[in-house]
């Protein structure tokens, strides 16, 4: 088991590539814990005080969620401290007690008088069929995620949320693949859009620029057999997105975007947003970069959340 952010040299360290994930923003720090052996993990996406202001939306219908219904925009509170994506089904939605005590620890959180209460929502997939169902991050694991985290170019594939991720269970789990997290970045208009995502989806992964199958079983891209084959599958089928921006938002803005963030998902996922999923999108912003329409942020939101998603599936195949 292990804690770390990504072992890759710094953005800007001599003979290091331009870091193209999401902590190319400013005030963004990502960590992960990791069980190789359990196949399962957590990560943590930590926002330098005072937070981000944040919404989210919960499209799937079968969601493991903590601390989602003060995303919404008519909530007061409109800033987080940080987010968790993990494995480990329920039990996982423990690793955001360890980074809440990470912060506070800090002095980082919503100010009351009695002290700070940081917030910290967290999405979470089923990967209890994987590895070991007993291995579960819990809040030591989010307590170290959160320790571990750096500014260096976001590691991707069998690590964090993405260490027990797997795609194409529409065929059976016989012939799922692994997926992966993954992390994606771009400049619109001088501001920098970045995600991470993991998909855990019961369908395949596709390119939509060529129609190739990235991850999964092939079968999902056909929907007469997909409708034929599609059978509830315990726990198969989730997709979760963390999408952060130096573009001011407000809340509402943010809520809007994390809706286009599951458009995303859908261009490269097949079948997606099935009624089975627990499909989740997470949108913040950071501020200090340029104001831009959000019809120019929402086409940034998709593909950086597609991108995403197939570069987790591809540095996942390195584990297959």
């Amino acid at each position: 088991m292990s804690a770390s952010g990504d072992p890759a040299p710094a953005a800007g360290a001599p003979g290091a590539p331009p870091n193209e994930t999401l902590t190319a923003l400013p005030g963004v720090r990502v960590g992960h814990w990791t069980d190789a052996v359990g196949r399962t993990g957590c990560t943590v996406v930590l926002f330098d005080p005072p937070g981000a202001v944040a919404s989210g939306q919960v499209l799937g219908s079968a969601p493991g969620s903590r601390e989602t219904a003060l995303l919404a925009p008519e909530k007061t509170i409109e800033g987080v401290h940080a987010l968790v994506l993990a494995g480990g089904s329920a039990f996982g939605l423990d690793a955001a007690s360890g980074v809440v005590r990470y912060l506070e620890e800090r002095g980082v959180g919503f100010a009351t008088p009695f002290g700070v209460v940081p917030i910290v929502p967290a999405a979470v997939l089923f990967d209890l069929s994987v590895g070991d169902a007993q291995a579960r991050p819990d809040a030591e694991a989010g307590y170290a995620a959160a320790a571990a985290a750096s500014r260096a170019p976001v590691a991707q594939g069998a690590v964090g949320a993405g260490t027990g991720a797997t795609v194409g269970k529409l065929a059976g789990f016989a012939r799922a693949q692994r997926s992966g997290l993954g992390s994606a970045s771009m400049t619109v208009r001088g501001a920098r859009v970045s995600a991470i995502a993991v998909s855990n989806a019961v369908g395949d992964l596709v390119d939509p620029a060529t129609g190739a199958l990235v991850a999964g079983s092939g079968v999902g891209a056909d929907p007469e057999a997909a409708a034929e084959l599609f059978d509830p599958v315990p726990g198969g089928q989730t997709t979760l997105v963390a999408v952060v921006t130096d573009a001011p938002l407000t809340k509402a803005e943010a809520y809007a975007l994390a809706g286009t963030a599951h458009v995303g998902i859908a261009q490269v996922t097949r079948p997606s947003h099935t009624v089975h999923d627990g499909d989740t999108t997470f949108v913040g912003s950071v501020g200090g970069g340029p104001r831009v329409a959000l019809g120019a942020l929402g086409v940034a939101v998709q593909a950086v959340v597609a991108r995403a998603l197939l570069q987790g599936a591809r540095a996942g195949a390195r584990e297959r």
